[in-house]
Order: structure tokens, then sequence, then C-alpha cells
């Protein structure tokens, strides 16, 4: 492996930006279309079959292409893959903005939730790489961007296409940042980081043996899936409680936004909590409580429901950051972040899918709530485990590979 060159304190607020600008891009796929998804389908004459293969589309796209980063990574270099995984964010946004086709539509989103799945899993390595002594720190920040981006592209879609003029304009926005994104990234093409050593190889045969790999891929899926399903049904319930959507709309951004401060925090709260298993279990209790409190009394008190469950969302960058600090080499970091990735977005399909089907069945909120309860306990089971100093590389081939200071 190869290091980059980049010391001085100049420079790493230079790639400290380029990460932050790269974060912001990971979700802006996902949360601008559902805002503005009625006037999509009425133009492009979508089915709700289509639909829902749109809204489908990231959890399947995270969880494929994402097991597929490892690869790109060793075969064209961390940064160059950066850049590559913002252009075919910028290409699929830029070109679904103006088609007139539904399924040309669905692949341009495709395409673009591609980039957004790579994106996810080099965020860690990235960190790992050129903030080897302020992971918590930088991965923070890079979990509160997510977030950021998220909120932001939630919140001021409507009203870009509506100064627009058209819905077409407020998704092409988004294009734009990520071509914003893709410039200073390719002044970091000069200090590329590649894997040079065959040995140091950390393929899916020797992850799959390491119970590490597991543990984090299912907490990472059972968090995931609290995610998806708040962005797919939180607003129902409280319409189906007989609050109005554009109220219920209101509580789901309040749910994306409150995330941000709790991310930023985590650098702080892990140097109060250490090795202690407070943090997880911290993110299970007030997620457990946000669901109760929203099956029990919805009407009550949605605010505080949509707080808590916000808060508990901090158990998305703080896995992230875990999957850094648990892993010794940029190797390690890229092959687990793939395989967690991978794996646990195919967990968190169980979220979104699993709670509109046990609705269906049993034809309340009562059941799907308790599969999302059973989940959120998942993170502070698991959590526990993953906060113990363990590395990754001492559970592939007997600790053979990687072994260096911690």
């Amino acid at each position: 492996m190869t290091s980059p060159s980049l010391e001085s304190a100049g420079k790493r607020a230079f790639v400290l930006a380029c990460l932050v600008l790269l974060a912001l891009n990971l979700r802006a796929s996902v949360g601008s279309i559902g805002v503005v998804l009625s006037p999509v389908r009425e133009d492009l004459g979508m089915s709700a079959t289509a639909a829902g293969v749109l809204t489908t589309l990231p959890v399947v796209c995270f969880a494929v292409v994402g097991s597929l980063a490892n690869t790109i990574v060793r075969a064209i270099g961390l940064h160059t893959t950066a850049v590559v995984s913002m252009a075919a964010v910028a290409a699929g946004l830029g070109v679904r903005a103006f088609v007139d086709d539904a399924t040309l539509f669905l692949v341009a989103s495709a395409v673009s939730l591609a980039g957004c799945a790579v994106g996810n899993v080099i965020l860690p390595p990235l960190v790992k790489v050129h903030f080897p002594d302020r992971i918590a720190f930088v991965s923070s920040i890079a979990g509160a961007a997510i977030v950021g981006g998220a909120t932001l592209s939630s919140a001021l879609t409507v009203p870009l296409s509506e100064a627009a003029g058209d819905w077409r304009w407020g998704l092409f926005a988004w294009s734009l940042l990520a071509v914003v994104t893709v410039v200073p990234w390719l002044r970091l093409l000069r200090h590329d980081v590649r894997t040079t050593d065959d040995a140091s190889r950390v393929g899916i045969r020797r992850l799959v043996r390491a119970p590490l790999a597991w543990t984090m891929a299912v907490c990472f899926g059972a968090q995931a899936a609290q995610a998806y399903a708040q962005f797919g049904w939180f607003p129902a319930i409280l319409e189906d409680a007989g609050l109005s959507s554009g109220y219920a709309g209101s509580m789901l951004a309040i749910i994306t936004g409150i995330g941000i401060p709790p991310a930023l925090l985590l650098p702080l709260l892990i140097a109060r909590t250490g090795d202690r298993a407070w943090l997880p279990w911290g993110f299970a209790v007030v997620t457990v409580a946000g669901w109760l409190g929203l099956l029990w009394w919805p009407v009550q008190a949605p605010w505080l429901w949509a707080i808590l469950l916000g808060v508990g969302g901090a158990a998305f960058p703080w896995v992230l950051m875990m999957i850094a600090k648990r892993s010794r080499t940029h190797e390690g970091t890229v092959a687990l972040s793939g395989f967690v990735q991978g794996f646990g977005y195919l967990v968190a399909a169980l979220g979104p899918f699993g709670t509109g089907a046990l609705h269906d069945i049993t034809g309340g909120w009562g059941a799907p709530i308790v599969m999302l309860v059973v989940l959120a306990t998942l993170i502070g089971v698991l959590g526990a485990s993953l906060v113990r100093p363990i590395m990754l590389e001492d559970q592939l081939d007997g600790g053979a590979a990687g072994r260096g200071p911690r």
C-alpha cells in the first residue's frame, strides 16, 4: 500500500472538506425523490408497481453494489473510486431529471444509487487513511453530513421545483452538487491509495470466518431497518391516527434533522464511555421508546416520538465509526465496510418491507412496530460486543494478517 502525503494542516482541512462534500451526496438520491414522487408518477405515467420498485431501489443498490466496492477499490484505487462514484451520482441524477420514460427514470436512479452505494463503503476507509488519529471526530462529521444531505434534499427539492416551475429542476439541482464534489477530488488522484501486497488482501472467504464482521453487519442492518421503515411508514402511521399529511411530513423532517447534533457529539460521548456499552444501548432504548410511544400515544406527542427516533438514528454514524476503529489497515477497513453494508442493507429491507407486509396481514400497526422494536433491541445487544477492542485482522486466519500497532 502506498500512503498519501497529505500531512499539513491545510491539506488535512482540504481532505476533510472533500469528505464532507462526498458525504452530503450519499442520500440526496433518496431524500429528493420522495417529496416529488406524486408529480413524477403523474408526468411519467409511472405505475404503483414501478413506484414501489423506485422506493426499494436504495436498499437493493446499497446491498448489491456496496458488496462490490472492495473489488473496485483494489482495481482502480481508493481516491479514483471516490471520483467514479460521484461521477455516477452526477450522471444518474442529471439524466433522470429530464427523461420522459418511467423505465429510463428507474435505470438512471439505479446508476445514481450505485454511485452512492460505493461512496457509502469507501467513506470509512477514507477516514482511516487520512485521519487515523481523528477517526471518531472525522467520522462524526461525515455521519452528520450524510444526515444533513438527506435533510437538505428532502427540505429543498420542493422549493427548488416550485421556484423553477418544474420538479425536474428540483431533482437536477442535486446532480450539480455531485459535479461540484468531483472537482476537488480530482486533485486527490495524485495521492491515490492502492494495495500492492496480495498477502494483505481481505476477501470474502476470510471475512465470513470473522465473528466481528457478522456482528457488525447485523447491527448495521438493524439500525438501517429503522431508518428506512421511518422514511416509508412513519407519516402513514400518524395519518392513520388522524393527523394531517402535512403535519405527519413535518414530523418526519424532525427525525432526519434531529440526528445531526447527536452525530456531532459522538466523539465526546465515546471518549466518556470508552469500551462500555452505554452508547449502543442508549440508541436501542430511545428507539424502542419512540416506536412504543408512536404505537400507544400517536396523537398526544408525535414530536416527542420523532425526536426519540431521530436521536436513536445516531446509531448509523456510530456503526460507520466502528468500521474504521475495528480494523487496522485500509484494506481491512474497505473489506469490512463492503461486507457490513452489503449484507447489512439486505437485513435493512426487513424494515420497510416487513412493516408493510405485517400491516397488510394484521390490518394494524402493532405487529410491525413489535418487529421494529425487536430489531432496535439488536442494536444494543450486538453493539455491546462491538465496543470491545477486538480488531478484524486478529480474527482473519488466526490473526495472521494486518498485525501492527493499534
